[in-house]
């Protein structure tokens, strides 16, 4: 169940003695970055500021998160699981979710193959500004779009030419090559896979 503030009251209060936990997830990685408890009133603000903000059962208050680190939670949705009973929040984070300053309170965890992508993602694009003698990345991108785009053009080729053969090794190492350039050129385009994703789902409809 989608969570807004005219269903609030449907959610299982009295069940849970007031708090509910609610798990956040990056709206975009999709790495759990935490655990924390909501209560209504926690719930409520969350949803008219936009700020993840969760009840605080030590200090007894509710607290928004960053709201001394400055490393906030820009809530995009949050919804209640099947017994109304807990919440997932999909938000993007604005640093280090962990109070000891990793990304996630998790951050020794493996990340999902998918999840692993989005994080590559970030990662070229925080290239795109850098010094061209740091990485193969950054040389990419001073060369422009249309070396990129000839390097996505070889690689398809390669990778065809891999599948054609049966050669699933070389396959394996080829379709790497061509989704990391094809990553490369969406970033120098100023898109991202989020619109190729976007597109997908509309022909999915």
């Amino acid at each position: 169940m989608r969570i807004t503030t005219d269903n609030i009251e449907q959610l299982a209060w009295d069940k849970m003695d007031g708090l509910l936990p609610c798990v956040v997830q990056d709206s975009y990685t999709g790495s759990v970055q935490m655990l924390g408890y909501m209560n209504q009133a926690a719930l409520e603000k969350t949803l008219t500021t936009g700020k993840v903000t969760f009840y605080s059962r030590s200090k007894q208050r509710l607290w928004t998160k960053g709201e001394t680190s400055g490393n906030t939670l820009d809530l995009t949705d949050i919804s209640a699981d099947c017994d109304k009973d807990a919440l997932l929040a999909l938000a993007k984070p604005n640093g280090p979710t962990c109070h000891l300053g990793t990304p996630t309170c998790w951050d020794a965890a493996e990340s999902a193959d998918f999840t692993f992508l989005a994080e590559l993602e970030k990662l070229l694009a925080e290239r795109k500004n850098a010094d061209p003698d740091s990485s193969y990345t950054a040389k990419l991108y001073q060369k422009g779009i249309k070396r990129i785009a000839q390097k996505v053009g070889e690689e398809g080729v390669e990778t065809a030419l891999a599948a054609t053969v049966n050669d699933l090794e070389e396959l394996k190492n080829e379709s790497a090559d061509l989704l990391y350039h094809l990553m490369v050129l969406m970033q120098a385009s100023d898109l991202s896979l989020q619109d190729s994703i976007q597109v997908l789902r509309e022909r999915h409809k």
